[in-house]
C-alpha cells in the first residue's frame, strides 16, 4: 500500500523487515512471530485459530475455484 493514504512512510514500513533480515541481535533471531515497529506483538486471535483459518481457506476456494492445501 502506498501513496498519500498509506498508514506509514516507505522508510517506516521497511524498517522492521530490514532489521529482522540482517540483525544479529538476539531479539531479532526468532522465527514465527508477529512484529510491528521493531517489537514483537500479539497477532489478532484469528491468526492462531485453526478453525478460522480453515474457514478462510474454504472461502478462498469457493471464490476462486482454486484448491488450497
Amino acid at each position: 500500500m502506498g501513496g498519500a493514504l498509506a498508514p506509514v512512510s516507505v522508510d517506516t514500513g521497511q524498517r522492521t523487515q530490514s532489521w529482522l533480515a540482517v540483525s544479529n541481535e538476539h531479539t531479532a533471531m526468532v522465527s514465527g512471530h508477529y512484529w510491528h515497529n521493531l517489537r514483537q506483538q500479539q497477532p489478532a486471535s484469528e491468526a492462531t485459530d485453526v478453525g478460522f483459518q480453515d474457514q478462510l481457506i474454504a472461502e478462498f476456494r469457493s471464490l476462486t475455484d482454486v484448491p488450497l492445501a
